[in-house]
């Protein structure tokens, strides 16, 4: 991940969950998948889900350390 990128985490982490949720079956037409994504969003949104993020980075720091220059 980029320095300063763990948004990218977090959308690779959403658009995994969607896929599974949403996607993962065959959607005949645009459209209908324009209103399973939109239905699927809406749904998201609405519980408020959040990322536990368990790699601080403190801990990323320890482990990494010998990578980095």
């Amino acid at each position: 991940t980029p320095k300063h990128a763990s948004w990218l985490n977090a959308a690779e982490i959403e658009i995994n969950v969607m896929d599974i949720e949403c996607t993962g079956r065959r959607i005949g037409d645009k459209e209908m998948l324009a209103r399973e994504v939109a239905s699927w969003t809406e749904r998201r949104n609405n519980q408020k889900k959040k990322i536990n993020w368990k790699f601080t980075r403190e801990k990323a720091d320890k482990k990494l350390a010998k990578y980095y220059t």
